[in-house]
């Protein structure tokens, strides 16, 4: 699901935006607005971020799904930045939520859908606001719970699938709804002098 490393990509790319020099102040690491410097770590781990999800769409592309999970199990399970040596900053919580959403895909793909489902669980402990990541991480819940049924079903187990293609059902319209308050809890674009807002992305509620 190489669909993973495009939020990475887009989360390194904010983060490098941030760290353009400030005019003001000439420093080299400061946001652009602020002037507040940017985290180094921040961006280390964001860069190992895309480094890890670019292999596993390496491995991924030759079918391999197991040596594809592996430098994302390294990433959630290695080193991470802190703020004020405690808490995770959101865009490392938004990252582990999305890598831990790719490796239940990984992991389900394989069959092993108890693991996946850890993955899961793991993933939204890092994502408990409704936010984008929180809804994908329910939608692929989701589609976890249907590739079960589909495999009961295969072995005959009709009356369990029936089970979980009911709870897989259940999970993907929590996730439309979600992300419908994602879209409807965005910010409105300021307008443009004219009456007419100027359209802009949706933003994740933090």
């Amino acid at each position: 699901m190489k669909r993973a490393w495009f939020v990475v990509a887009v989360l390194l790319f904010a983060a490098c935006k941030k760290s353009e020099p400030n005019p003001s102040t000439n420093c080299p690491a400061c946001n652009c607005e602020t002037g507040v410097p940017v985290d180094p770590l921040l961006l280390s781990f964001l860069s190992r971020a895309r480094a890890a999800h670019h292999i596993a769409d390496d491995r991924e592309s030759d079918d391999n799904l197991t040596a594809s999970a592996e430098p994302l199990e390294r990433l959630v399970t290695g080193p991470l930045p802190r703020v004020g040596s405690a808490d995770l900053a959101p865009e490392v919580r938004e990252v582990l939520a999305d890598t831990y959403a790719r490796l239940a895909d990984l992991h389900s793909r394989q069959g092993a859908f108890d693991r996946a489902l850890q993955d899961v669980q793991q993933g939204l402990e890092h994502a408990r606001d409704p936010n984008y990541f929180r809804g994908h991480l329910l939608e692929t819940e989701g589609l976890v719970e249907e590739r079960h049924a589909k495999a009961l079903e295969k072995n005959g187990d009709h009356a369990g699938a029936a089970v979980i293609r009911k709870r897989a059902i259940e999970l993907l319209e929590h996730a439309m709804e979600v992300q419908s308050g994602v879209i409807e809890h965005a910010p409105h674009a300021p307008s443009d002098g004219n009456g007419t807002a100027t359209p802009t992305p949706a933003a994740s509620t933090k």
